[in-house]
């Protein structure tokens, strides 16, 4: 698996990822995955934030379109719908992604309140799909079998842009 998420972040990324959440960002160190126009679509985030609160989810879905798709994924139900696949060798590739997760934002610092804890419920539930489809995003296809579906199935794709002017 090739990470992304030490790619260096400009402060051209750090404004846009500003006007993609509405608020400032926070902490930034990489961009992890890119629009097909280059903008930020999901940022690494340090697990520590600067003002001391513990931060789970080193990989953060910014990109506005992506963030209304998981979004309507998750009014549909299909939460529910994935967490009952997590049986068998889904199951194990979800544990495997938690594990390469929890691997990646190692690699900015441990932080003992959130040890063990990734994102999006993994290893056990499906929580969050905004978290996983941050992941799959990130991590490339194969590693994360639920953000990969979300991703198939939330009719939103990084290889067509669908940013406003100013993201």
């Amino acid at each position: 698996m090739t990470l992304r998420h030490s790619e260096v972040v400009t402060e051209a990324d750090v404004s846009a990822v500003s006007r993609q959440l509405g608020r400032p960002a926070r902490d930034v160190v990489g961009i992890a995955a890119r629009c097909a126009c280059g903008a930020p679509t999901v940022v690494s985030t340090r697990p520590r934030l600067s003002d001391g609160t513990p931060f789970p989810t080193f990989y953060y879905l910014t990109h506005p379109a992506a963030t209304a798709a998981a979004s309507r994924l998750e009014a549909a139900g299909r939460m529910v719908e994935y967490q009952a696949m997590l049986v068998g060798d889904v199951a194990d590739a979800y544990r495997a992604a938690h594990l390469a997760y929890l691997a990646d934002r190692a690699g900015f610092g441990e932080v003992a309140e959130i040890e063990g804890y990734s994102a999006g419920g993994m290893p056990e539930r499906v929580k969050c799909l905004h978290a996983l489809i941050g992941h799959a995003l990130a991590a490339g296809p194969g590693v994360n079998p639920i953000g990969d579906l979300a991703l198939a199935e939330c009719g939103w794709s990084p290889d067509v842009c669908e940013c406003e002017s100013d993201a």
